[in-house]
């Protein structure tokens, strides 16, 4: 199943995140909807849909940018993801014939990183190919990780984990990466 992943400019309305998250979590396309914490403006929402969902109509939105994206390990099925914690919305921009070998190594390194970390990978989604990702031969993936918060966050940088060095080989194959945080908004 294909998603939707909408990065969304609100309006200046004090609650616009909970008006957001109310009208949207009504849909039976919405997954999550996602508040700002860290490396994204305090207007800002992320939204996650299955494919063909959609924010129009919303209250409170300015503009959005819209990414189509395929699970690749995960998520295995439809469950939205996990409440509480934090989330990290990781973007990575890798070299477009590494796909699968990033692939491999993420799910090489994530039943040390589960288990040694309080953390659960949501999902490892590929984005739809865009003009600039097929002009410069690149690709481009979103890694949402939960943690328990954001020291969790800082302690899982250990690089003498088994997890870090499969990661530090996954880092090789990236031309960019891009980790912001945020919180899931609560359903009702």
């Amino acid at each position: 199943m294909d998603y939707e992943y909408f990065q969304v400019t609100l309006g200046r309305e004090r609650a616009a995140q909970k008006e957001l998250a109310g009208h949207l979590y009504a849909q039976a396309s919405t997954r999550a909807v996602f508040a700002p914490l860290l490396g994204f403006a305090s207007d800002q929402a992320l939204v996650l849909t299955v494919a063909g969902g959609d924010i129009a109509g919303a209250p409170g939105v300015v503009a959005s940018e819209r990414h189509r994206l395929s699970p690749t390990l995960r998520p295995t099925d439809d469950k939205p993801p996990l409440p509480g914690g934090i989330y990290v919305h990781n973007w990575f921009t890798i070299d477009g014939e590494a796909v699968e070998e990033f692939v491999r190594l993420s799910g090489e390194a994530w039943p040390d990183f589960e288990r040694r970390f309080e953390t659960k990978i949501h999902g490892l989604f590929l984005a739809q190919e865009n003009a600039a990702d097929r002009a410069s031969g690149a690709r481009r993936l979103l890694l949402m990780t939960r943690y328990r918060d954001l020291g969790e966050w800082q302690v899982s940088r250990d690089p003498t984990s088994d997890a870090m060095q499969v990661f530090l080989r996954r880092r090789e194959l990236t031309r960019v990466s891009l980790a912001r945080a945020c919180v899931l908004m609560p359903r009702g």
